[in-house]
């Protein structure tokens, strides 16, 4: 039997010398392209540590400038660019194909690396030091003019753009979000993995459950009638796993889900599922989930600097009572505050009704807002009356000195007259307004007044720019309500799913008052976005008994939408997360 190639009278394959790591797809100390027939490297790696070199290299016309007696070709790969030289008086043939080629020809080009003369090098670019001294050329194939740039991140319009998929993704943007993907996915299978988790896959062709959205279905040929759903999470096969003694699982998991198309929403997307038994709290998920985002952003984003690290633990309530949201950007203030009890006494008589109806008035301080013009002020008004609101009342402090020596000239608003001056101090001191500032208020439902002033509070800060976009702002939210009442169904409702555990100290409230239960559910949020979310699972009967009888679930609804749920026995108490990925809240797949 022949053991290795010498044995068989064979070269062994050449390998490169050792050398400083430049080509970030490297495996050891080899960069794939060297196994490669045409490619001895990639575009993207040559750096002065090659010059000299004799290099074969192989990819699209990036760009092709003609200097009048010298023709420069950036050539494109998946690594990046570099600069090639084509020399008349060197090489008539390579610089003939020069000639022929034009923007996107697929080219092969054989040179030496050499070092740029000086005061051309470009910065910008990682191979910008050097250039590759054309000897031989040859046109792979040729191109047709693209039906938009690929050099140039302009808009194209998106049918064109999945039309010409292929030349889409050649574009920088789309092909690093691609790569980027890759690593962020290398990294976590890394991670997890050295932490004692499994990754394991669970099937795609399963059986119905009863979630937050509809399921595909995919009909059976061998049975007749019959059909697959396609999964919108792998909930249950990851309960199903914990039961079976796995303790620590994780996946990539592809999820598929019926619904309507938003901007943070798509029929399939893939997220991270990850469970572990044996968990004591939340902390403990905390704990790994924030070594992990912190570990792989401080790794594959380091020019993005993280707010505040260890990242901030934040409750529901608070959330929504200083940023009118569970999905707070940290990044800049305006923080929301609540004028109802200032204004009890107002003869304003929109505010008045409001009160008296059990809603709220509430809004936000904008430094400097006074300089806003009339038209701002009412396109903010409008802005605001997409989420609900009814109108938007504006009220500035003009002039200078302190709020205290505030006259009546110096408020600005459309509703002034219904103000007296103290009332208006009143307002600015809740806010901590000064002069100069600008109170902009809404009055409804807290549900509207919230959602309405998180948008308005983001449209702002957007307007204003009051942050860096560079910054990650990471924070913890906990103590996630367990029910929250539906107006259209005149009945509680899970805020997450009915398998989420309530926190122990709040379960005599179960009965007697469900809306104040808070549950052990949490997410991860950053910059305005969730990243994930995630609950302690119930794992006694009784509790879980209780939890369906508020829900108005009865004992036989449950028997056959999570009968088998229950049949489990000896259940650990587990936790998960998973990236959602734009996910809606509601009652998604069962999570005991």
């Amino acid at each position: 039997m022949v053991k290795d190639e010498a044995e068989a009278g064979r070269s062994p394959p050449r390998r490169p010398a050792l050398r400083p790591k430049t080509c970030p797809y490297e495996t050891g100390d080899v960069c794939y392209t060297t196994f490669t027939m045409l490619k001895t490297h990639s575009c993207g790696e040559l750096r002065l540590t090659h010059d000299g070199e004799t290099v074969s290299l192989a990819g699209w016309v990036h760009r092709r400038r003609d200097h009048g007696g010298l023709i420069f070709i950036d050539l494109r790969d998946h690594d990046g660019l570099v600069q090639t030289v084509f020399n008349p008086q060197e090489n008539a043939g390579a610089y003939a194909v020069a000639d022929s080629c034009r923007g996107e020809y697929v080219l092969l080009a054989k040179g030496a690396v050499a070092r740029r003369p000086k005061g051309t090098e470009n910065a910008s670019l990682p191979t910008g030091q050097i250039e590759v001294r054309v000897s031989e050329a040859r046109v792979l194939n040729p191109a047709k003019t693209p039906p938009f740039y690929i050099t140039e991140e302009t808009e194209v319009e998106e049918l064109l753009r999945l039309k010409y998929r292929y030349l889409d993704l050649r574009r920088e943007t789309m092909h690093q979000n691609i790569v980027t993907r890759h690593r962020v996915v290398k990294f976590i299978r890394d991670f997890l993995s050295e932490r004692g988790f499994t990754e394991i896959e669970t099937p795609l062709l399963t059986a119905p459950t009863p979630e937050g959205a509809r399921d595909y279905l995919v009909p059976s040929r061998v049975h007749a009638g019959h059909f697959y759903a396609l999964p919108q999470s792998p909930q249950q096969f990851k309960q199903l796993l914990m039961v079976a003694g796995f303790e620590r699982y994780f996946q990539i998991a592809r999820c598929l889900r019926d619904e309507d198309l938003r901007a943070d929403r798509q029929p399939e997307h893939t997220q991270l599922d990850l469970e572990m038994s044996f968990v004591s709290d939340e902390e403990d998920i905390f704990r790994l989930t924030e070594e992990l985002y912190y570990s792989l952003a401080q790794t594959l984003f380091s020019d993005r600097p993280i707010q505040e690290h260890p990242f901030p633990r934040m409750t529901y309530e608070e959330s929504v009572r200083r940023f009118g949201s569970d999905k707070p950007d940290l990044r800049y203030g305006l923080e929301l505050v609540d004028f109802s009890e200032a204004l009890r006494g107002t003869e304003f008589a929109v505010f008045r009704q409001v009160l008296a109806s059990a809603g709220l008035v509430r809004g936000l301080c904008v430094p400097d807002g006074a300089a806003f013009s009339r038209k701002q002020t009412d396109d903010m008004t409008t802005f605001v009356q997409q989420y609900g609101a009814k109108g938007l009342v504006s009220m500035a402090f003009l002039g200078e000195g302190s709020i205290e020596s505030l006259v009546e000239e110096e408020i600005r608003s459309p509703v002034a007259k219904y103000f007296s001056v103290e009332q208006a101090k009143g307002m600015a001191r809740v806010a901590g307004a000064k002069r100069g500032d600008m109170l902009l208020l809404v009055a409804d439902r807290p549900s509207v007044a919230n959602r309405a002033l998180d948008g308005l509070r983001r449209e702002l800060a957007e307007r204003l720019e009051l942050y860096d976009p560079n910054v990650l702002a990471f924070a913890f939210l906990k103590d996630v309500p367990l029910f929250e009442w539906s107006d259209t169904e005149n009945r509680w409702v899970s805020m997450h799913h009915p398998f989420t555990s309530p926190r122990e100290e709040d379960l005599p409230l179960i009965d007697s008052d469900p809306g104040r239960v808070r549950s052990h559910a949490y997410d991860l949020v950053c910059n305005g976005w969730e990243l994930f979310s995630g609950s302690i699972r119930i794992h006694q009967r009784d509790v879980q008994e209780k939890m369906f009888a508020v829900l108005g679930i009865s004992a036989e609804e449950a028997r056959r939408k999570f009968g088998h749920m229950h049949r489990r026995r000896h259940r650990p108490l587990n936790g998960s997360t998973h990236r959602p990925a734009g996910h809606p809240r509601g009652d998604r797949l069962p999570e005991n």
